[in-house]
């Protein structure tokens, strides 16, 4: 080696050395599902393409990193400079002043490529303080195959009194095979997500028009015996524990006939590397029972920074990059169409390669529209949102309340008294509140 090329070498290794000492770390907090285990997977393209950011994951399942948020945001404790928050927590956060909103986005992200509805349910005094990573309402899986057999037919939307009579022709334990499977953990976000769809679909409401809770109502008592009854008679063993992914798994795994979730799942159960009914799946819309109002929920997982992140502008360029249509691009050639993220871009809708590759993109886009947080009860309700109240305290009152509920369905304790005990416990935090006196 000749002497004069030393001295380049030598330059180069301590830009490079001063370029990896000076990279910044992005602490990023998100739930253990699915779509964002892709984002990780992927993440690697976006660090070669930013050799200055380092990403630093923490990934954790729903309700602990609900809580992990929730205590770090509220006491300003800085552990996070990315979040994965949901619609719920981001207008209220964000309104709080614990978010940064997202002032400042290019021509070439297209904001006005993301569905309305989403944008706006992470959206607060007219500031963007989320960036949706995708979006989702509920609706129905079922076993084609196992259908075709027992000779039924699925409507383009059930009742939950059909879904009960498919569950008990289609329920045979002895095979491993079970009529429905629904969620049963506990958590706000978990089982009282899917309860407080059919609640809904039952006439139930959280709060009256003064803010007085109803669980000891004929449509909450209704729609709780009928869903302790569906799911323990028919339902898997240990269904108290399961949520999204432990049903993910067992409809994958071919052990339920029925499933009532997320229109994310979409991608899952027809992926044949994952699923081994990917080719028997049905999709209908999310039942209904005495009224359509709140029968599918919509949500949205969305990428957050908080105020306390001292790495702000290093955190927007990961956000912008893992929502924007160069990320759904990158998704699709490594995972193919069915596996981009859904229900936030309108652009993903009029690709007729997804469309042709994920059955379920068109019940899930019905779904998506049906969806209306301003009006998702059968009688007036003083709050907005469908399978949450979007007021601080409902977060605290509906995990006591899953609790409850899933005790109940556990046999710990009768429905009646869930319900009395949910009553009381929330009636005592809206006093504390001030809604109520």
């Amino acid at each position: 080696m000749t002497a004069r090329f030393i001295p380049a070498l030598m330059a180069s290794a301590i830009t490079f050395s001063v370029a990896a000492q000076a990279a910044t770390t992005v602490t990023i907090g998100t739930v253990n599902n699915g779509d964002m285990i892709r984002m990780q997977e992927l993440s690697s393209e976006f660090e070669q393409t930013h050799p200055e950011i380092k990403l630093d994951w923490v990934v954790l399942e729903e309700n602990v990193l609900r809580q992990r948020l929730t205590t770090d945001i509220a006491t300003g404790g800085g552990q996070f400079d990315l979040m994965t928050i949901g619609q719920y927590e981001t207008g209220i956060w964000g309104e709080r002043g614990w978010l940064t909103p997202f002032d400042e986005l290019s021509d070439d992200y297209d904001l006005g490529d993301i569905i309305p509805t989403v944008r706006d349910g992470l959206s607060a005094n007219d500031k963007l303080y989320g960036l949706p990573f995708y979006a989702e309402s509920s609706m129905t899986y079922y076993r084609t195959d196992l259908f075709e057999q027992a000779g039924l037919e699925m409507p383009k939307q059930p009742t939950w009194e059909q879904m009960r009579e498919f569950a008990k022709v289609l329920h045979k334990p002895e095979q491993e095979q079970y009529g429905i499977c629904l969620r049963g953990k506990a958590g706000w976000g978990e089982n009282m997500a899917l309860v407080t769809t059919l609640a809904n679909s039952f006439g139930a409401r959280w709060f009256d028009e003064q803010w007085r809770p109803e669980f000891t109502g004929s449509e909450w008592t209704r729609a709780i015996n009928f869903y302790a009854d569906l799911l323990g008679n028919y339902g898997p063993p240990g269904a108290a524990s399961n949520g999204f992914n432990e049903n993910l798994a067992l409809f994958n795994s071919g052990k339920c006939a029925l499933w009532v979730d997320a229109t994310v799942a979409g991608s899952f159960v027809t992926d044949a590397s994952q699923s081994k009914v990917s080719d028997l799946v049905g999709f209908a819309l999310a039942p209904k029972q005495v009224t359509t109002k709140g029968a599918g929920w919509l949500w949205a997982w969305a990428l957050a920074i908080p105020v306390t992140s001292d790495a702000k502008e290093e955190a927007q360029a990961f956000a912008r990059w893992a929502t924007s249509k160069e990320y759904v691009a990158l998704v699709e050639q490594a995972y193919g169409s069915a596996a981009v993220p859904p229900g936030t871009r309108l652009s993903t809708y009029a690709n007729e390669a997804y469309g042709e590759s994920a059955p379920f993109a068109a019940r899930t886009l019905e779904s998506l529209q049906r969806a209306d947080p301003l009006d998702s009860t059968l009688k007036s309700s003083p709050y907005t949102g469908i399978q949450f109240a979007s007021i601080p305290e409902f977060q605290s009152i509906a995990t006591q309340v899953g609790r409850m509920v899933a005790g109940a369905l556990a046999g710990q304790m009768t429905v009646e008294e869930a319900l009395q005990q949910s009553q009381r416990l929330s009636e005592r935090e809206m006093r504390r509140a001030r809604y109520i006196k």
